[in-house]
């Protein structure tokens, strides 16, 4: 064996040593109101489409998702839960419990491992409900034991006991308890606990479309019977909450309180009236109660106890449906022989689709409750708070809106309550179509279904004398009225560019504000690219939305200055299309959800006229000059794709080939040809050639029936003129096109070993100056494999463009199956790779190995990164 041979083996043998780590999840969170919740570890579990997604709010990153529900994920409860403490010892449990339920009635368990930070599906309930799951309830009945209920809108409320594991990777015991029938009133709120006392008795809480609070209690895990309705509200109950057990004044009491859509919260105390033996004859009779005793509150039995429920207060303050409520967990007063004393604080948290959080106390003289903290979102397009929550501490409060975003306030203050918001995770709220880096690779730009385009960038911060690059959402350049199908970086010289297509038949082009500029300078990559824009050829500091929210109109700088201010209402004539003004800022920090949502703005410069239906897929060259665009089509006529010059944006070409929707475009890196895959199952291979300034030949080359289903996806190899194809056949295809004086046609090189799923996303790694490539597959299922294929040339062209014609052997192997921990829960619909500088490298990974980043994004409505480390 020669030197070179081993020389090629050892570079091949470097592929084999790959390891991939996720480094940023970006999602929001699903539009429901039951759907979040804060347990005992410090994490925050929520559903984010059909995965439960985990984050840390000390850290603001969402650490992973957990996949296995097949519908939307309609609400999660921790057990233990915060509350819980004053009968659970959390340091000696060496896993946490999750449960979730889904849309489609499935609920699963899941188990955290704090000391290794890892998760584990522990079982699907045997017994699903036939419609979704609305609301899940838990406690605990010790370390080890608890009881939860589950309400469907199937009208049913499925009660169980389960056992936790006593050691870390046990199975759960699982047994159904009962079975309550509830009709057509269906329940979309539970609330679950233990009376006082010592008798293990049990009060289960309900509330649903009928207005009225049911109360259901059980002795001694036996069946729960109903035993009164609470009336008062005039509207649907939304949420449910008991405080923990106490007793005051020699008398054993709990509270419940619950939050209606008629804006008001109502605090009920059920107290212990008297042993059965003192209850006289006539009061026995739950169906004979007096008009004292009614007037005090209804009555009811409970074993050889006699409970009473009365109206504690009425809370008016909100000026919207209260969609949550919730006591403040349990604060230690005092330790009695070794053993804790638990208090209920007297504080309530309500949130509202008012968009405002607050905190309900008792008057220290009168004892009337009163709002006595106020937090909100004054944002304009912020639509209101489905939940809010408390930390397990009580020291933070976390809400989450309409839009699927997290709002966080954390109590700062020592001796006086100051209550300022904090950094939180955000993503979008809907299928996330497409994405992109920037030119410079500073940054991240994705177009989604929740009529959003958002940018992510990397941060530096120190955290304990230690540099973290951690990865934030730092601009939403567009919100648009419609929803977001494609989008394309403009790459070149000049401002950062791009340009989005929408359910609509026009294409919109937008430019970076000069905010946004200075914003990226202070990211953890904002030196790159940095000598590709003058900031002081900017004179557009930002933008304001349209009252209908298709167009944005843009905030100039005012004066000869180019600081960073407010743009005044006199630069806009027709201020009546408007709502109220952007206030553009320089960020020196990641931004929160309200300067996100309405202050980070681009403005838009111009519009792109031409198809006949809405636009499906676009792309650019790379060179930046030319913009390809297709609409989705049923003809041949419609399906054509338009070529636009960037700059004057002037239609130069009208290509033809297809028959149904282009799904994906992509130039090959000398943008000497156009690629095209389609629904027909056909690619084109389109030859472009400049003729003059304003004109661009094109030909057909090639267009071939390539695959047996619809293609989705389609990528050019860095180096030569290869492509790969990605289709629902679950096949992926590597081609070539063959150049001769007289014509180019293309040929199949390699097809690779059937997929598990269908192929949606195709992406070939960018980096050259390896002897193989790397090519990233997505698939419908949501998983991601990552193959080495290697194009043995017979002519080596080192690391420079070189659109080969022979080549010795084409084989291809698979190197890594991403952990489903790290991949999508739904379809991949695009993948895109970044490649590093050596110093980039040791800055992600701290040590020498070859570091590549690879985005994507899924109809699961994220957005993921991973660090790809080749040794």
């Amino acid at each position: 064996m020669d030197d070179q041979q081993k020389g090629n083996m050892d570079e091949e043998r470097s592929f084999d040593n790959i390891d991939v780590h996720g480094i940023f999840i970006g999602a929001g969170c699903n539009r429901v109101f039951n759907t979040v919740a804060w347990g005992p570890s410090g994490l925050v579990a929520f559903g984010a489409y059909n995965a439960v997604a985990i984050f840390q709010p000390q850290a603001a990153r969402i650490l992973t998702t957990l996949p296995g529900h097949k519908d939307i994920v309609n609400c999660v409860e921790w057990l233990p839960r915060n509350k819980d403490i004053y009968k659970c010892d959390y340091g000696s449990l060496e896993e946490q419990f999750l449960l979730s339920g889904s849309a489609d009635g499935v609920i699963m368990i899941w188990a955290y491992l704090p000391s290794h930070n890892k998760w584990r599906r522990v079982l699907q309930v045997p017994k699903s409900h036939e419609k979704g799951v609305t609301c899940i309830a838990g406690a605990m009945l010790n370390n080890l034991d608890g009881l939860f209920a589950s309400s469907s809108s199937d009208g049913t409320v499925y009660v169980w006991e389960v056992g936790f594991p006593s050691q870390s990777g046990g199975d759960c015991n699982l047994s159904m308890l009962q079975t309550i029938h509830v009709g057509t009133r269906t329940m979309v709120s539970l609330a679950l606990a233990e009376l006082p006392g010592n008798a293990a008795d049990w009060i289960l809480a309900m509330g649903g479309l009928d207005n009225k609070v049911h109360l259901y209690v059980s002795e001694r895990k036996g069946k729960f019977v109903p035993v009164c309705e609470l009336k008062g509200h005039q509207d649907w109950i939304r949420s449910l909450d008991f405080s923990i057990p106490a007793i005051a004044e020699g008398r054993m009491e709990i509270f419940v309180t619950s939050s209606s859509q008629d804006k008001t919260i109502r605090i009920w105390k059920i107290s212990f009236h008297s042993s059965l033996s003192d209850f006289t004859e006539e009061a026995q009779s739950i169906h004979n109660i007096s008009v004292k005793t009614y007037i005090e509150g209804p009555i009811f039995k409970l074993g050889t106890s006699v409970w009473q429920v009365s109206l504690e207060s009425l809370l008016v303050g909100h000026e919207d449906w209260v969609y949550s409520v919730s006591w403040q967990p349990p604060l230690k007063s005092c330790i009695d022989n070794n053993n804790a004393c638990w208090i209920q604080p007297q504080s309530i948290l309500s949130a509202s689709m008012d968009r405002t959080m607050m905190i309900w106390r008792p008057e220290r003289k009168t004892g009337i409750w009163i709002n006595d903290v106020t937090v909100g979102e004054l944002s304009h397009s912020a639509l209101g708070f489905y939940g809010g929550l408390w930390s397990p501490k009580g020291d933070a409060i976390l809400a989450h809106g309409y839009g699927g975003s997290f709002h966080l306030w954390k109590n700062v203050g020592l001796s006086v309550e100051d209550w300022q918001p904090q950094l939180v995770p955000s993503g979008h709220s809907a299928a996330v179509l497409d994405l992109g880096w920037a030119k410079s690779r500073q940054f991240i730009l994705s177009a989604s279904h929740d009529q959003t385009t958002r940018i992510f960038a990397s941060w530096e911060r120190h955290k304990d004398d230690k540099l973290e690059i951690s990865w934030h959402e730092i601009a939403r350049p567009q919100v648009h009225g419609h929803d977001i199908n494609c989008m394309a970086i403009i790459k070149g010289e000049g401002n950062h560019r791009y340009v989005s297509g929408a359910d609509e038949k026009v294409g919109r082009v937008f430019e970076a504000s000069l905010s946004f500029l200075r914003t990226l300078q202070h990211t953890a990559w904002g030196h790159l690219g940095k000598q590709d824009v003058n900031n002081e050829d900017i004179q557009i500091l930002g933008a304001n939305m349209s009252a209908l929210g298709l167009s944005q109109k843009p905030i100039y700088v005012q004066g000869s200055t180019t600081r960073a201010s407010v743009a005044s209402s006199q630069n806009f004539s027709d201020g009546m299309e408007t709502i109220p003004e952007a206030v553009p800022v320089v960020l020196t920090e990641p931004p929160l959800e309200e300067n996100l949502s309405w202050n980070t703005l681009w403005p838009e410069s111009h519009k792109l006229y031409g198809h006949g239906n809405e636009l499906f897929a676009m792309c650019c060259n790379h060179e930046g000059k030319i913009v390809a665009t297709a609409c989705k089509a049923q003809s041949s006529n419609v399906a054509e794709i338009w070529l636009w010059q960037v700059g004057s944006w002037k239609a130069i070409g009208r290509l033809h080939s297809h028959a149904l929707t282009v799904t994906q475009m992509e130039f090959s890196h000398d943008d000497h040809f156009l690629l095209s895959v389609s629904r027909d199952r056909h690619f084109s291979v389109f030859l472009l050639e400049k003729n003059g300034i304003d004109e661009v030949k094109h030909e057909l080359v090639a267009r071939h029936d390539a695959h047996k289903r619809i293609i989705w996806s389609c990528s050019w190899n860095a180096r030569h003129h290869v492509f790969a194809t990605g289709s629902r056949d679950r096949m992926v295809k590597i081609w070539k096109i063959k150049e001769t004086k007289s014509e180019s046609t293309v040929t199949e090189l390699l097809i690779l070993p059937q997929f598990s799923s269908s192929v949606t996303a195709v992406s070939w790694s960018p980096r050259s100056n390896f002897k193989d490539d790397l090519v990233a597959v997505g698939m419908e299922s949501g998983l991601i494999d990552i193959w080495r294929v290697s194009l043995q040339v017979m002519t080596p062209g080192g690391e420079h463009f070189q659109p080969c014609q022979r080549f010795d052997s084409v084989t291809a192997s698979r190197i890594i199956g991403l952990d489903i921990y790290l991949c999508h829960v739904a379809a991949v619909h695009r993948l895109v790779w970044r490649e590093t500088s050596e110093s980039e490298s040791s800055m992600l990974v701290n040590s020498s190995p070859t570091v590549m980043q690879l985005a994507s994004c899924g109809a699961d409505h994220t957005v993921r990164i991973f660090n790809v480390v080749i040794a």
